[in-house]
């Protein structure tokens, strides 16, 4: 099978198009088939092998895993032992961030993760949920009218649909990218959109209610500046050493009833189907950039890493 595989850490250019065995299920496993796979601010941690928890369970030295690839949806096409409630043929998805293989044309992946694709939803769709979408949803529970929500990051695939549930909710929405997203943003309904590249959003001097933060830079100190009394700020990922300082520092302000923290996401099978019952009834919906064949995944990868892309990219490996 054609896989896209990697050795060592490093940019898109340690990727390489190879013919890989097609693999055997175990037990609990189902092979895949794959339809789609989307990429993932995750997949550029994996391959770059930082912030320093990517290496922690991908592997310290070397990627113990070669194939990256974590949102799949595909064609079961042959059963591991012990996979009650799925049978050849089903169409599955579900977010294998643990285990990844999805850039490939077959994957054998945990069948306690899997769902089945809800009629309605397209395969590129649905690859956009598991992880993006669980990060949303995740990221906005508890939003409601009036809030005040701050997304820093809001134009990749969970900020983009982090917005829309805001929206929904009837909180006012700032969303912070680059440039280049600033119209695309305000278009997509954010009340007020700032470039981080010309303005500080901790340094405005306004407060929020709620900020989601993609990626963390800024220490507890900043971030409280920015937060209104009652407060709540959440990082998904960054440095090692800002959520450090986010997690021990962030205390220091329960007294001042802010809260900082990281966000929980509770990955797995239930927060997948939760994602998509919501995309099917049309309450989220990504925002697609492109669907591209497995060869243009170094470039994808390198944009996505770098924030150039408009909501998500999918890959489909055959």
């Amino acid at each position: 099978m054609k896989a896209m595989t990697y050795h060592r850490y490093g940019g898109a250019e340690q990727l390489r198009l190879a013919d890989l065995p097609v693999p055997e299920p175990g037990k609990g496993q189902l092979r895949l088939r794959v339809s789609a796979c989307a990429v993932n601010l995750s997949d550029w941690e994996y391959l770059t092998g930082a912030p320093f928890y990517a290496r922690m369970v991908g592997g310290y030295w070397r990627p113990k895993q070669p194939v990256l690839g974590s949102d799949v949806v595909g064609i079961v096409d042959k059963l591991g032992p012990d996979t009650p409630g799925f049978a050849i043929g089903d169409r599955v998805m579900g977010d294998v961030v643990m285990t990844r293989g999805g850039f490939a044309e077959y994957v054998c992946v945990p069948s306690e993760l899997m769902v089945k694709v809800p009629e309605g939803l397209s395969d590129a769709v649905a690859a956009c949920l598991p992880q993006a979408g669980g990060i949303a949803v995740a990221g906005t529970e508890n939003v409601t009218a009036g809030d005040r929500l701050l997304i820093n990051g809001a134009g990749g695939g969970s900020g983009t649909m982090a917005l829309q549930l805001a929206k929904q909710a009837g909180a006012f929405v700032c969303a912070v990218d680059n440039g280049g997203k600033v119209d695309w943003l305000r278009a997509l309904g954010a009340d007020e959109v700032i470039d981080y590249r010309a303005q500080d959003f901790a340094e405005t001097g306004a407060t929020w209610d709620r900020i989601l933060d993609m990626v963390a830079t800024r220490g507890p100190r900043r971030i409280a500046k920015a937060l209104a009394p009652g407060g709540i700020y959440r990082a998904v990922g960054g440095e090692v050493r800002v959520l450090l300082s986010l997690l021990l520092g962030g205390a220091i302000y329960r007294g001042r009833h802010k809260s900082i923290g990281m966000l929980m996401v509770p990955s797995g099978r239930e927060l997948t189907a939760r994602v998509a019952a919501l995309a099917q009834a049309g309450r989220i919906a990504p925002h697609l950039e492109a669907e591209l064949p497995l060869a243009e995944l170094p470039e994808a990868l390198a944009r996505t890493g770098h924030g150039e892309v408009r909501g998500k990219i999918v890959i489909r490996p055959s």
